[in-house]
């Protein structure tokens, strides 16, 4: 079993989708709950925390690699990450030594492909063999930002004190992902933090500005925010913390899928350092990246696989889904269609109720090059998204498509339980494009509701069709889904 360091990780939600075409597979990626945050007797009001990139980072052992090839195997037990379910194209990552001191050869990498549930392939040759002591790691990183608005004023003298979970072992200051077996010795790694790059705004109330330089201290985790000119009162602040590392699964009571859950203590404190106001906020990373969500209190989403053979959205699926993929497998037929359903279920107590999002990071690019612009296609080594038969359906507006010979990816949407799906696919596959980020455009609602629900469900349907002239190759791209609470 491998020795293995320790961090936790910030809170949202996300599903990632990864779609792939000619050995084409989609994938997502799922936060299944976020639990209720607990808060001090007084309390700070709308009090959330997001982060802009809840993707766990990536620790498996290192079984084999050797100079000059360009295959790893990694190892299957005792590790943060023990398959690679939770490693994708695109993903760079470096291997460790067994000491942890960083990159071997000071060289990352970029992941090619998979192969299989424990070995993965990179898009060039290793310079040195890997050390099978050591560790593969995909570090994920990003912002947190905080929003709080005040109950008590801050006066001169007084401060912002905020705890963020880091591991108990370890460097945490060195920008390599920690591990542990739980949120009591897992945690977020600081990576150099400078504190000047921590921002403090406010809006509203009586609040200018005046704020001191943060103190940092990353062993503990803490930042200290002092007001130094004039006081603070009535006002809603924002501290964002960048270039946060995300932590690796927890190594015990993981489930792919499942969020491990963190706490954010925030307090504002006198010139005494006496407390008051305070609030915890939850935050729950799982293996996904780039969702968010504001969490005050519960809310969990989840994706569930769909048979072969089950009619969902009025067509029949012709594959058979998974949580975390949908394996289209190679497309032979053209102008055939290729239909894959997934299950989206939420629950949340958020009085205003939550919304589902869906975006795209480009449309699907062989080896997952750019597609540039809304109408790249075949011409550009891209399979585009559909715009139904009509030639009229957008990201925006929804149109039928049951002609195959109108090529392109789309999707869906129908109810299962509730009314919460964003349209429906109206007996003849009434689709729309994903809204696609590299045009840009704006991501749009799948799913919501405006009051508490529990356990709403919807089927989100994919449909692919290409045409005879597509070029040969491996298709991907990303699709994340957002989920929100509105507290």
């Amino acid at each position: 079993m491998k020795n293995l360091n320790i961090k936790r990780y910030l809170a949202t939600f996300s599903v990632f989708l990864l779609s792939l075409s000619f050995s084409l597979a989609i994938s997502f990626f799922i936060i299944k709950s976020i639990y209720p945050t607990e808060t001090s007797a007084a309390t700070l009001t709308s009090a959330s925390a997001t982060l802009s990139n809840p993707r766990l980072s990536y620790r498996a052992g290192a079984n084999s690699g050797v100079a000059g090839t360009s295959t790893v195997e990694i190892d299957a037990t005792g590790n943060p990450d023990n398959n690679t379910n939770h490693l994708f194209p695109g993903d760079s990552v470096c291997f460790l030594n067994q000491g942890i001191t960083g990159c071997i050869g000071s060289v990352n990498y970029t992941v090619a492909n998979i192969s299989s549930t424990t070995i993965f392939n990179l898009s060039s040759p290793l310079t040195t063999s890997v050390d099978t002591s050591g560790y593969v790691t995909a570090t994920q990183s990003g912002s947190l930002t905080m929003t709080f608005t005040l109950v008590n004023t801050i006066p001169a003298g007084g401060n912002i004190f905020i705890t963020i979970p880091v591991a108990s072992t370890g460097n945490v200051n060195d920008g390599i992902p920690d591990t542990g077996s739980s949120n009591t010795t897992d945690g977020f790694d600081f990576n150099k933090l400078e504190p000047t790059s921590v921002n403090v705004s406010s809006t509203g109330g009586t609040c200018a500005d005046g704020w001191n330089t943060p103190v940092v201290a990353s062993a503990s985790g803490t930042i200290t925010v002092t007001k130094a000119t004039s006081s603070c009162a009535g006002a809603t602040v924002t501290v964002v913390v960048p270039n946060l590392v995300n932590p690796t699964p927890f190594t015990s009571g993981h489930t792919q899928g499942g969020a491990d859950y963190y706490k954010i203590a925030i307090a504002t404190r006198d010139g005494g350092n006496n407390t008051l106001d305070s609030v915890n906020v939850g935050v729950a990373p799982v293996e996904g990246v780039l969702v968010s969500a504001t969490v005050d209190q519960t809310l969990a989403f989840t994706v569930g696989a769909v048979a072969s053979g089950q009619t969902k959205c009025g067509t029949t699926t012709t594959i058979a889904s998974t949580a975390y993929s949908i394996p289209w497998g190679t497309i032979v037929t053209a102008n055939a269609f290729k239909d894959a359903a997934q299950t989206l279920e939420v629950s949340t107590n958020a009085s205003g109720g939550y919304t589902v999002n869906i975006e795209e990071n480009d449309q699907m690019g062989m080896n997952g090059g750019a597609c540039v612009g809304a109408t790249a296609g075949e011409a550009n080594n891209c399979i585009k998204d559909t715009t139904c038969d009509s030639g009229t359906c957008t990201q925006t507006t929804a149109s039928a498509w049951t002609t195959a010979t109108n090529n392109g990816l789309g999707y869906s949407l129908e109810n299962i339980t509730g009314t919460d799906a964003a349209f429906l696919h109206g007996g003849n596959f009434t689709a729309k494009q994903i809204p696609d980020r590299e045009v840009p455009e704006d991501k749009q609602t799948v799913m919501s509701n405006v009051d508490p629900v529990s356990a709403n469900k919807i089927n989100v349907c994919y449909r692919i069709s290409i045409s005879g002239t597509q070029p040969a190759g491996y298709y991907y791209n990303k699709v994340k889904y957002t989920a929100t609470a509105t507290f």
